[in-house]
C-alpha cells in the first residue's frame, strides 16, 4: 500500500468514525464547535482531568491518545483537543511511519498547541539503548517538533532485545543515554513500553535503576494485591517513576455495554473499565486506541466523571464479567507471568498479534507473526492446556494458537 493509498483509507476511517456524531460533523471541521455542543463535549478545548506523572514530570491528562488507529488524520487529533486530551502517543512504527507523519500535520496547523500538549514517540534501539542517542533526531523531524516530552524504547523484551535487556533498566549505558538525551533538550522524560511476559522483572530492574522517568506497561486492575506485580508497581512508584497503562481494554470486546450495578453509577461497562484503572492512584494515565468519535466520546466523559475510586464489589463484578467474555489476551496473572520464564514460546505476542487482528482488521499482523522465529512459534514443545489451567483467567490459549495458524500460517 503506498502513501496515497494510506492516506485515502485513512480519511475513509476518519468519515466512518464521524457517523456516531450529528451528521452535520462530517460536512466540515467547521462545524466541530456546533457538533462538539450537541454532544455535550467542551467546544472550547477545555482539557481533561490531570494527574502527576512521577516525581519530577508534569502533569498530564488521565486519558492519552494511542497513534494506531486507522481514523487517526490531523481532523481526529482536532476531535481529541477539543475533548480535552492534551496527551499524545505515536512510535517510529505506527501505521507504517504514518502517525508521526500526521502528528508533523497538526502541529504544523496548530504550532501554538505544542507547548499545551505531553507528546510521546518511541523507537527499536537493537544495539542496546545508546542506541537512542542515534535515532532521536530522526523521530523529532517525523513528528515535526524539536523535543519530545517523553522518548521510549518500544516493546522492551527479551525477545527482540535479547536476554542482556532485562538489566537495561538500571544499567549504566542506559543511564547515561537518558542523561544526554535529557542534556540536550531535545527529551524531557525517557523510559519504555513493555507488554512483555516478564514485565514484572523488567519494572523491577527500573525500580532498581532508579533513572528512568517513565514506563508505559500492560496493564489491567485486577492483578493479584500483594503479588510480585503490584511490588514492583510500588517500587517504581516510590523510584518516582511515572507509571503509564495500556492494553486496559483489550479482554473487553465481548462485554455486555451496560450492567445494571453500573447504570447507577452513570457508566457504561467499558467506561467503568477505565475508571477501574484510575482506582489504582499509582497510574498516572490510560493510553487507549481511541478508534471513533463514540469511543473518545465515552472515554472522555469517564476521565470527566471520575470522582473516587471504584468500590470492591464493583471490581469484582468487572473481573467476572470479562472473564466470562471471549478473550484473545491474559489481562495479566502470575501463572502466565511464571510460564514466560520457563519457555521460549511466544505466547503473549501471538495471542497479541490475534487481538490485532480480529479487534482492529490491522493485516500487519501476520506480518509480525511471521517476523517472530520459528522456534518461539513451535506448538509442538508447550503445554497450552496446562498453561490455560493455570491462568487465572483461564484464557483459552490452545484455541488462540489454533486461530493464529489458521489467519496467519
Amino acid at each position: 500500500m503506498n502513501h496515497q493509498q494510506i492516506t485515502t483509507t485513512t480519511r475513509r476511517n476518519f468519515l466512518k468514525s464521524t457517523l456516531t456524531l450529528p451528521v452535520a460533523f462530517a460536512a466540515g471541521p467547521s462545524l466541530l464547535a456546533q457538533s462538539l455542543a450537541a454532544t455535550n463535549a467542551p467546544a472550547d478545548g477545555d482539557a481533561l482531568p490531570r494527574r502527576q506523572l512521577g516525581k519530577h514530570g508534569p502533569q498530564v491528562t488521565m486519558l492519552a491518545l494511542g497513534g494506531m488507529m486507522a481514523a487517526l488524520s490531523p481532523d481526529y487529533l482536532d476531535i481529541a483537543w477539543a475533548m480535552g486530551i492534551r496527551y499524545f502517543d505515536t512510535a517510529d512504527c505506527y501505521l507504517k511511519g504514518n502517525s508521526e507523519k500526521i502528528m508533523a500535520q497538526w502541529l504544523a496547523k496548530y504550532p501554538e498547541r505544542r507547548k499545551e500538549i505531553f507528546l510521546v514517540s518511541k523507537d527499536h534501539p537493537h544495539k542496546g539503548p545508546e542506541q537512542l542517542l542515534e535515532m532521536i533526531d530522526k523521530r523529532l523531524a517525523a513528528c515535526g517538533t524539536t523535543y519530545l516530552d517523553a522518548f521510549y524504547i518500544h516493546g522492551l523484551g527479551p525477545r527482540e532485545y535479547g536476554q542482556d535487556s532485562l538489566n537495561w533498566p538500571k544499567s549504566d549505558a542506559y543511564k547515561k543515554a537518558a542523561e544526554q538525551l535529557k542534556s540536550s533538550g531535545k527529551v524531557k522524560m525517557v523510559g519504555f513500553s513493555c507488554h512483555d511476559g516478564r514485565l514484572t522483572d523488567y519494572l523491577g530492574s527500573a525500580a532498581a535503576g532508579g533513572f528512568l522517568d517513565i514506563i508505559m506497561l500492560a496493564f489491567n486492575p485486577f492483578y493479584e494485591k500483594g503479588g510480585a506485580f503490584d511490588q514492583s508497581l510500588t517500587a517504581c512508584h516510590q523510584a518516582g517513576i511515572g507509571l503509564v497503562a495500556m492494553k486496559t481494554m483489550r479482554s473487553t470486546k465481548d462485554v455486555p455495554k451496560r450492567l445494571p450495578e453500573f447504570d447507577k453509577l452513570g457508566l457504561t461497562t467499558h467506561q467503568a473499565v477505565l475508571q477501574a484503572v484510575w482506582s489504582d492512584p499509582r497510574i498516572a494515565a490510560v493510553c487507549n486506541m481511541i478508534d471513533n468519535v463514540d469511543q473518545m466520546q465515552s472515554s472522555t466523559a469517564a476521565v470527566r466523571s471520575y470522582k473516587e475510586p471504584l468500590k470492591l464489589a464493583h471490581m469484582e463484578l468487572l473481573r467476572e464479567t470479562i472473564m466470562a467474555g471471549r478473550r484473545t489476551m491474559c489481562t495479566g496473572c502470575p501463572s502466565c507471568e511464571a510460564f514466560a520464564r520457563q519457555t521460549d514460546f511466544a505466547f503473549h505476542d501471538i495471542s497479541r498479534f490475534v487481538t490485532y487482528y480480529e479487534q482492529d482488521g490491522n493485516t500487519e499482523a501476520r506480518a509480525f507473526y511471521h517476523a517472530l522465529p520459528l522456534n518461539v512459534r513451535d506448538l509442538s514443545k508447550v503445554n497450552l492446556t496446562a498453561l490455560r489451567a493455570g491462568c487465572h483467567f483461564k484464557t483459552d490459549y490452545p484455541e488462540i494458537m489454533r486461530r493464529a495458524e489458521r489467519y496467519f500460517a
